[in-house]
C-alpha cells in the first residue's frame, strides 16, 4: 500500500507498506485511529491513537484535530462488502497531500503573533466532513 507519511518537523514523503495492522502501528508506534478529514471520504489519516498521553510531539492540524506523532495518510475505499478499506493513494493524491501537509506546526513558544491568527484562521475554514451510514 503507498501512503505518504508526515513526522513532525520534517517534509512528508512516500512510503510502501504491507495493509495489515501491523505494518499501520509501526508507522505510528502504537495503536492505530483514523481521522476523516476529507469530505469526499477517499482517503484518511492515521495515527496514534494516545498520541496526547505518550507525549508525543505536536504535528500538523489534520481537519480541526492537531495531530502529534508520527501519521500517515492512506486512501479509503468502500469494499465489495459495503464496508470501507484502506488503500493506496494515488499519484495526485500524494501530490496534493505533500502540499496540504508540506509546513509542520510551529512549536508554541516560539509562536508570533501572525502564526497565531493564520492557525486560528485554518480552523474557522475547516468543515466538518458529513459522515453518512448506509
Amino acid at each position: 500500500m503507498k501512503i505518504l507519511v508526515i513526522e513532525p518537523e520534517k517534509a512528508p514523503y512516500e512510503k510502501e507498506i504491507g495493509d495489515d495492522i501491523h505494518d499501520m502501528q509501526a508507522i505510528v508506534g502504537g495503536c492505530i485511529e483514523p481521522i476523516y478529514f476529507e469530505p469526499k471520504q477517499d482517503a484518511l489519516v492515521w495515527c496514534n491513537d494516545e498520541f496526547l498521553l505518550n507525549g508525543s510531539q505536536p504535528n500538523r492540524v489534520v481537519g480541526n484535530v492537531l495531530v502529534h506523532g508520527t501519521f500517515f495518510v492512506s486512501g479509503n475505499y468502500m469494499n465489495e462488502y459495503g464496508e470501507w478499506d484502506s488503500c493506496s493513494l494515488t499519484d495526485e493524491q500524494i501530490e496534493k497531500y505533500s502540499k496540504t501537509f508540506k509546513n509542520p506546526i510551529i512549536a508554541l513558544g516560539k509562536m508570533e503573533m501572525a502564526d497565531i491568527e493564520a492557525l486560528c484562521e485554518v480552523f474557522e475554514e475547516t468543515e466538518e466532513p458529513e459522515i453518512t451510514m448506509s
